[in-house]
């Protein structure tokens, strides 16, 4: 079966990254739920998907040049008052479920990796003794090795598309240096996928293989019937029901 993955919670559903979002996501019923970390300036893990706020908040600038208290104050667009949210709050939504969590690190505003970011993102992981049920996923294998340097059992999970898979020299040499990370898992931009499924398949197999984001009925059913295991989508309640129609009717 293949599992969905709500993207950034579901963001075409609800305002993305919000905690009123998460929850919602978490109440459809999904496989797991993908979102993305941030630095803040005083060192705290922050819940946004670009490294600056106009996008999604009332604000402006650089989310890591703002404390994780002042972030806390700004306003999401249309989500009923809600700032940017701690990761750490965020994860208190999905104690006691099994989703997988996809936790992407992200770059800051000069596209750079944040110093310590993936040991307070390892160390949160383990308060949360989310263990089983995180996986860390970045665009950057650089720091997907880091991960897996300071914790050789972590789950990580590769992101590509055609402008990441570009400045690795190509998609053959990008998959080659993912597919270096044991056990590594790879999510691929939809459209890359299709043009290249036959040799992503031959570099991870299907189990370790996954699409974003479709997110129309045609396009989700395509993907739900493709040799794959995961779509990350920020439609995942058309994705559900395109799923259980698929499955058959038990006597």
């Amino acid at each position: 079966m293949v599992l969905i993955i709500g993207h950034r919670g579901a963001r075409n559903l609800w305002p993305e990254n919000s905690l009123d979002g998460f929850r919602r996501t978490l109440a459809l019923g999904v496989d797991g739920v993908e979102l993305d970390v941030h630095l803040s300036r005083d060192s705290d893990l922050v819940v946004i998907h670009d490294p600056t706020l106009e996008r999604t908040t009332e604000a402006s600038g650089a989310v890591h040049d703002r404390t994780a208290a002042e972030l806390a104050a700004i306003r999401l667009h249309d989500a009923d008052g809600e700032g940017v949210p701690r990761l750490n709050d965020v994860l208190d939504i999905f104690r006691g479920s099994a989703l997988e969590l996809h936790l992407e690190i992200k770059t800051d505003v000069a596209g750079r990796a944040y110093p310590g970011l993936e040991a307070r993102l390892l160390d949160t992981i383990q308060r949360h003794q989310l263990q089983q049920q995180a996986i860390v996923t970045c665009f950057v294998p650089e720091v997907l090795q880091t991960v897996r340097r300071l914790d050789p059992n972590q789950r990580v999970l590769a992101s590509l598309d055609r402008r990441s898979a570009e400045l690795m020299g190509g998609i053959e040499a990008a998959l080659e240096r993912f597919a270096a990370i044991d056990g590594c898992l790879l999510a691929v931009e939809k459209s890359l996928l299709s043009a290249t499924l036959d040799l992503c398949r031959q570099k991870f197999g299907s189990e370790r293989l996954g699409a974003w984001v479709p997110n129309d009925p045609p396009d989700i059913t395509y993907w739900l019937h493709q040799p794959i295991h995961r779509i990350t989508t920020d439609r995942p309640d058309l994705a559900l029901v395109a799923r259980r129609d698929l499955l058959p009717v038990r006597p």
